[in-house]
C-alpha cells in the first residue's frame, strides 16, 4: 500500500508569515483558540497577527507535532534553554469580539 500524499498550496502573502512572540490559547467544550500576538516595547497595545481555531483533537495532533519536532531540533542544535524567571505578562483585556 503506497503511503498518501497530501498536495498543499501556499499563497505568498500568507507564505511571509506573521512574527509573534506571544501565544494566547483559550479553549471551549468543542474549540481551541490560538491567538498570536506581538509584544513591542513602547507600542500601547499588543497586536494579535493571526489566530487559528481548532477542534481538540487536532489541538492534541499539534501539541504531538511541536513535541515530536523541538526533540528533533533539539538532538541537531542543542537544548533550548528557557529563562530561570521567565517575565510573565500581566492578565489583559481585549476588545476584540470572538
Amino acid at each position: 500500500m503506497e503511503p498518501k500524499t497530501i498536495d498543499i498550496e501556499i499563497k505568498p502573502e500568507v507564505a511571509q508569515g506573521h512574527y509573534a512572540n506571544l501565544a494566547i490559547i483559550t479553549h471551549s467544550s468543542s474549540e481551541f483558540i490560538l491567538d498570536f500576538a506581538q509584544n513591542m516595547p513602547g507600542l500601547p497595545k499588543m497586536q494579535v497577527a493571526s489566530r487559528v481555531i481548532m477542534t481538540p483533537e487536532h489541538a492534541k495532533r499539534l501539541l504531538n507535532a511541536l513535541t515530536e519536532n523541538i526533540r528533533k531540533y533539539e538532538s541537531q542544535f542543542g537544548e533550548i534553554k528557557l529563562p530561570v524567571n521567565p517575565v510573565m505578562i500581566p492578565p489583559f483585556k481585549s476588545d476584540a469580539k470572538a
